[in-house]
C-alpha cells in the first residue's frame, strides 16, 4: 500500500511539473500574441543575449522604408520613429541585401551612407550589427523587420554574434507570424459579431419594414376611393422607404466593406427572409464577382430584388424562386425568376413606394434598364441591368 501511495505521489508530482511547464509555455505564447509586445521583447532579448549596450527593432513600413519603433538600452529619443529608407544606413542595407550588415564604427564606416550620423552620435553608438527578420510564411525571403545590436564604442561583431542575432530574428519572425494569426482570429471574431448584428437587424427591423410595406400596399387597394387616407398611406409608405434606406446604410456600415461586396450578402439575406416568411423555396446565386458599384446603384439593385420578391408573394403562387446576381455587358445584372401560375404584377403597381415603372425610371437615369416579363412556360422574370461605375 505504501509503495502504491509513493507511486501515486510521484505521478502527481510528475503531472504537476508537466502542467507547470505547459503554463509557462502558455505564458510565453501569450507574450507574442501581440505584435508590439513581441517586437519590444525582441529589443530587450538582443541586449540580454548578445550583451550589447542597446538593441532595437525597425519594422518595414511600406515597400521602400522601415521605421525604428522598439528600443532597449537607449539613452535618448534620437532613434525612436526614425525612418530608414531602403539602401541607407545599416538597416537600409539589410533591407536591400536581405542579409546581415555590420560596421566596427558607424560614423566612420565607408560601407554605408551617413545621413543618420547625427542621430547615432546623439545616442553615442559606435559598432552596429543588423540582421533581417524574414517572413516565415509563404514568402520566406521577404524582410518584414530589422533587428539591431549596438555598442557605445568601436568594436568587432564576430560570426558568433551574427549567429546569435539571426537566432533572435528567427524567433521574432515566429512571434510575428503568431501575432498576425492572433490578430486575424480577433478580426474574424469581430467580423462574425458584425455579421450576427447584421442578421439580427435584417431579420427583425428589415422584416418588420417589409411587412409594413406589404400592409400599406394592401390598404392602397382597399381605399382607392378615399383620397385623404390614400395621401396618409403614401406618406407612411415614404417613411417606410426612408427607414429601409437607413437600415441598408447601417447594414453596409456594419459590414465595413465596399457596396459591391456587401450586395450579395444583402440579397442573400432578403432571399432567405422571403423563404422563411412565405414558405416558398428561394435560392440566391452569385454567378461571378461584380464590378465596382456606388451606393446609388447598390440601393437600386436591392430595391429591384425586394420588388420582385414582393410580386412573387402577392401574385405568383410560385413553387420556387431564384434570385441571381452577376456581371453582364460591362455592368451588373440581377434577376428574380419564379415558376408561379398567377398573374404577373402590373408594371404600374406600387410596392413599398416603388413599382417596376419607377424602378425602370431610376435605372434609366444611370443608363440601366428594368423589365418584368411573363415566361412562356409560366412564371415571371424581373430583370435589372445597370452599368458599372464610370472610371
Amino acid at each position: 500500500m505504501a509503495a502504491e501511495q509513493r507511486s501515486a505521489t510521484e505521478r502527481a508530482v510528475e503531472h504537476s511539473n508537466a502542467l507547470d511547464a505547459l503554463l509557462r509555455e502558455r505564458d510565453g505564447l501569450l507574450t507574442v500574441l501581440d505584435r508590439v509586445v513581441a517586437l519590444h521583447g525582441t529589443a530587450r532579448l538582443i541586449r540580454d543575449t548578445l550583451g550589447t549596450d542597446s538593441g532595437f527593432v525597425a519594422e518595414v513600413d511600406g515597400p521602400r522604408q522601415a521605421v525604428i519603433r522598439w528600443l532597449s538600452g537607449t539613452r535618448t529619443d534620437q532613434l525612436r520613429n526614425l525612418i530608414v529608407p531602403v539602401g541607407h544606413g545599416v538597416g537600409g542595407r539589410v533591407i536591400a541585401l536581405g542579409r546581415p550588415v555590420r560596421v566596427t564604427d558607424y560614423v566612420s564606416s565607408p560601407t554605408i551612407t551617413h545621413q543618420f550620423d547625427a542621430q547615432v552620435r546623439g545616442e553615442g553608438l559606435g559598432a552596429m550589427l543588423a540582421v533581417p527578420i524574414l517572413d516565415t510564411g509563404e514568402d520566406k525571403n521577404k524582410t518584414v523587420a530589422v533587428a539591431y545590436a549596438a555598442m557605445r564604442k568601436a568594436a568587432d561583431f564576430g560570426d558568433d554574434a551574427v549567429s546569435k542575432l539571426e537566432g533572435i530574428a528567427g524567433r521574432a519572425a515566429t512571434a510575428l507570424r503568431i501575432a498576425s494569426a492572433a490578430a486575424a482570429s480577433r478580426a474574424d471574431a469581430v467580423t462574425a459579431e458584425r455579421q450576427r448584428m447584421q442578421s439580427a437587424l435584417h431579420d427583425s427591423v428589415g422584416a418588420l419594414l417589409f411587412s409594413i410595406g406589404v400592409q400599406v400596399r394592401d390598404l392602397h387597394e382597399a381605399i382607392r376611393d378615399n383620397p385623404a387616407l390614400d395621401l396618409r398611406l403614401r406618406r407612411l409608405e415614404s417613411d417606410v422607404s426612408a427607414a429601409s434606406s437607413a437600415l441598408r446604410e447601417s447594414l453596409l456600415a456594419l459590414s465595413e466593406t465596399t457596396p459591391e461586396r456587401a450586395l450579395p450578402v444583402e440579397l442573400a439575406e432578403y432571399t432567405r427572409s422571403f423563404e422563411a416568411r412565405t414558405g416558398v423555396p428561394a435560392r440566391f446565386v452569385q454567378l461571378a464577382p461584380v464590378p465596382p458599384l456606388d451606393a446609388e446603384r447598390t440601393a437600386l439593385l436591392v430595391a429591384v430584388v425586394r420588388e420582385g420578391l414582393l410580386n412573387v408573394e402577392k401574385h405568383a403562387r410560385a413553387f420556387s424562386v431564384v434570385v441571381s446576381l452577376g456581371p453582364c455587358d460591362d455592368g451588373v445584372q440581377v434577376v428574380v425568376a419564379d415558376d408561379g401560375v398567377g398573374e404577373a404584377a402590373e408594371p404600374e403597381a406600387a410596392s413599398t413606394g416603388m413599382g417596376v415603372r419607377s424602378l425602370a425610371e431610376r435605372a434609366a437615369r444611370v443608363g440601366g434598364r428594368v423589365s418584368l416579363v411573363r415566361d412562356e412556360d409560366g412564371g415571371c422574370t424581373l430583370r435589372a441591368w445597370l452599368p458599372g461605375v464610370p472610371a
